[in-house]
This record gives structure tokens, sequence and C-alpha cells, in this order.
């Protein structure tokens, strides 16, 4: 590749979906299959989310969740036992219908969620009231046969993810797990990607199908749409009386369990990309960066061989403290492409390295997302990257947090709504009387919809009135575009 063809050759802010999608293929994040709706993820996509899936995993098995894993294919009469599953996802359903030559007895639909194979082991598996909670997750792809158009890890037809699913005594402790898992999904965007989010619950009719309540977290992209970045469901019993999850309490008397699930998929990395890289290309935080510190050793022939035994220890020393870094001594490339690929490649921080470092025991640090430099002591090197990343972290944070900043206004009627959405994007919170018919004028307007409601049911709308119909107002709604 010609120093050229590393560029990126449209703008986020003025060009955001073409800038995206040379983003994701000229950052070898992924490329697009030949089938439509699909991708291919490529290594360092999939490096960033092997990383985003250790994180999240230690801690669901902190809290007593086991991994386990589920056929991909659902008998139809699996799917059937719960109508609202069916009803909510028949449309994106892909259906297998034969095996080989031969036409199977029963369709299998491709999971497009997986409560209808994983609920009925559930109830195989609980007995007595000392097998609950029961808790297990799995890491999987799903299929949803959507028609929309493909938008690398945001829209695909095909996602990896992971959905956990958990039974439970009673409605206390379920409710509890879904705050829970609600809570580590919050967490893994603070302290892992570097990026704020608002939590809320969706409105009645947004609900996952079958749920009695569904929570999400969202967050806002810096063209002004809000991402569901995750979500976790209090299901009542509407899937243990499908599915017979049933167990024996102290009293010997047979009991209904009450189950959850939660899941975060790899949309969460699309929403990464988007907030932080530029147009330069990929922006990580070194929470993920397969790449966190790549030593960039600049000679002539006369410093050499000092140059690069200097690098090359100050690369072991970093290693050896459990950084990952890399020593790009090629001598094939000059300076300037080596940096322009490493930026374009999203590694946080440069060190360069050259006879004047040598010769005073010093290094070049240059940060990334800014191209903030520091002139740093060798013999302080670990300790110093170790604080220069944390910083680069936080830099991160913050520039998010100022998109999101002021990107909360409110309105009192429709017009408000529609002219504030469309002037700034962003959320616009009102008061909502709870009917869906009043998310249509605004959908149809500026396909703008309800992304969330306050999480407690009990606390008071920010208006008196439904800023649509005016009639009162029941709870606060949430509006914003959405990817």
């Amino acid at each position: 590749m010609t120093e050229q063809e590393l560029g990126i050759t449209t703008s986020k802010e003025h060009e955001t979906g073409e800038w995206y999608a040379e983003l994701v293929q000229k950052a070898g994040l992924a490329d697009y299959a030949p089938m439509g709706g699909f991708i291919v993820t490529r290594p360092r996509g999939y490096a960033i989310w092997e990383r985003l899936q250790n994180h999240l995993d230690s801690w669901f098995k902190d809290t007593g969740v086991q991994n386990a894993y589920f056929p991909m294919f659902i008998p139809e009469s699996y799917l059937e036992k719960e109508k609202d599953i069916v009803e909510g996802f028949d449309p994106e359903v892909a259906w297998v219908t034969h095996g080989g030559y031969e036409e199977l007895e029963e369709r299998l639909a491709v999971r497009p969620t997986s409560e209808s194979i994983i609920t009925p082991f559930i109830a195989q598996w609980v007995r007595s009231h000392r097998d609950l909670p029961m808790r297990v997750n799995q890491w999987c792809s799903v299929v949803r046969w959507e028609a929309t158009e493909t938008k690398p890890f945001f829209r695909t037809k095909e996602f990896l993810w992971q959905e956990g699913h958990t039974a439970h005594h009673d409605a206390e402790d379920a409710r509890e797990e879904m705050r829970t898992r609600l809570q580590q999904y919050e967490r893994l965007y603070e302290d892992v990607l570097a990026m704020p989010a608002l939590t809320g619950r969706k409105p009645e009719h947004d609900k996952f199908p079958g749920a009695d309540t569904t929570t999400t977290v969202e967050t806002l992209m810096p063209d002004g749409k809000s991402v569901q970045a995750a979500t976790s469901h209090y299901l009542g019993t509407s899937f243990a009386e499908a599915y017979d999850v049933t167990y024996v309490d102290e009293d010997e008397e047979e009991q209904l369990a009450h189950t959850t699930s939660w899941g975060l998929s790899w949309r969460a990395l699309g929403a990464l990309f988007m907030t932080h890289s530029d147009d330069q290309g990929l922006v990580l935080p070194p929470t993920l960066a397969p790449t966190q510190v790549v030593i960039v050793p600049i000679w002539d022939e006369d410093s050499k061989e000092e140059v690069l035994e200097y690098a090359a220890d100050v690369a072991v020393n970093l290693e050896d403290a459990g950084v990952r870094v890399e020593l790009d001594d090629r001598d094939n490339r000059n300076p300037g492409f080596k940096y322009n690929e490493h930026e374009l490649n999203g590694v946080p921080l440069r060190i360069e390295i050259g006879s004047y470092e040598v010769d005073d025991e010093e290094l070049t640090l240059v940060h990334r997302p800014d191209g903030e430099e520091a002139t740093v002591d060798r013999e302080e090197a670990v300790e110093t990257v170790e604080d220069h990343l944390d910083t680069i972290y936080a830099k991160l944070y913050a520039e998010a947090e100022q998109t999101l900043e002021g990107e909360i206004r409110e309105a009192e009627s429709r017009e408000e709504i529609l002219g504030t959405i469309g002037q700034h994007g962003g959320y616009v919170k009102c008061g909502w009387c709870g009917d869906e018919a009043c998310e249509e004028p605004i959908k149809e307007a500026i396909a703008a919809e309800i992304v969330m409601v306050p999480r407690e049911e009990d606390e008071e709308p920010i208006h008196d009135e439904c800023a649509i119909c005016g009639e009162d107002a029941e709870e606060t709604a949430y509006f914003a575009k959405t990817y």
C-alpha cells in the first residue's frame, strides 16, 4: 500500500456514512462478503472484539455466570411455544427446509435469539429451589434477515454477540439480575470503550418480544444519532410458562421460575469506531487496542546499530511489563509512512527513537488522538508509558463526553421535537402520555423514535402534558434518530 492509499479520503463530519465504510476497510477491520448483508471480520477487527469479550466475560463469571453453547438451529415447534417471540421475530427468521437433498420433516430456524432453545434446557436442569438462580451465557452469532443497507458492525444479517439467560426464585431476584447486567454493560462503555452512556428502559411497544421489562444502554454518535448499545430484560414468567420452567420450593410446592435474558453485540464495536476515529483513521482506547504502543526507530547509516539496539531494549522492557508493544524496524519504509500506517490502524501511543534520544537517554512519545508530544526519561519508560496510556484514555472519554454534553434537550410540543432534532440531532426529552400513536408523527416526519424512558417507573414526567397530543403525561420520553 502506498502512502497515498493509506489515508482516508472522505470526511467524518460531512460524509459520515462513506467515511465509516472507508475506515472499516482501510483500517483492516472488515470486508464485505459476497452475499449482501454479511461481512468478513478481519484479524484486527476480531482481536478488538476478543478484548471486549474478555472484559465482559470475566465480569459475568465473577457474578456466577457459566458459559455454554446451544445449537444454531431451532425447531419450529420450539420457536412457536412462545407466541410473542414468533410474532416479534418471524419477519426476520431465516429457515432451513432441506438437509442435503432431503426435505426436513420440521423447519429449522437459524437462531434470531435463543430463548426458545435455551429455556427448555434450563427447564430440564432446574428441579429444586437449590438449583436457583441458574445463569448461563453463550458467545455466538445470530441471524436476522433484515432488509436494510449493510453497515459493518451496526447492521448486518449475521452478527456476533453474547446472550445470557437466567432463572430465579422470584421477581425481585430476577429484576436484580436485570439491573446487574445493565450496570455491567454501562461499566463496559464507561471503563473500557471510553464512552459515556445513558441507561433507561424501552417503552411498552418496543420491549423485547415476551418481556415484562426491557432496559437499555444508549450511546450518542458524533452525528447526533443514538445507538442501542446493549439490553437487559426481565421476562417475568411468560417463558417459564411456555417452556415449563418450574421448581419445588422449601415447602415442597411447585413454583414457576422468573427468567431474564441480556445481550450485547458487536454493534458496540461500530459505536466505538465511529465515536473515536477521525479523518486519519482508526482511534482506539488503550484498553482494547491490539497494539498499545509502537516504537519507530529513526536512523541513518552511522546510527542504525545503536538506535535499533536501544529501541529493542525499550520494547523488551515494555513487553515484560505487560504492555502490548510493536517494534517497527522495517527498513523498506520511511518513518513518515510508518507514522501514517500506525495512525490509520489506531495505535494509541507512538515512541520515536533517533540518535538524539539515544544520546540523551530519552524517548519521544506521541499521542494518537491529538498528536501531543512529550520527551521523557528512558529509565522511567514503563511507568511513564502507562501514565500516558491512561491520559490517552481520559482524552478519548472527555471528547466523547463533550459530544454528549448539551445534546440532551427538552421540548414541549411536536414542532419543538421536530425542529430540535432536525437542527441539532441528539436526544430530545418531553412529556409523553404512553400511547404508541404519539410516536408515529415524529417517526414519519424525521425518522426519530422513542429510544428510552427513565428506568424508574415511578419517576415523575418532565412535563405535565404529552408534547404530541396534549393529554396528561405519564412519563418522560427520549426521542432520537437511531442507527
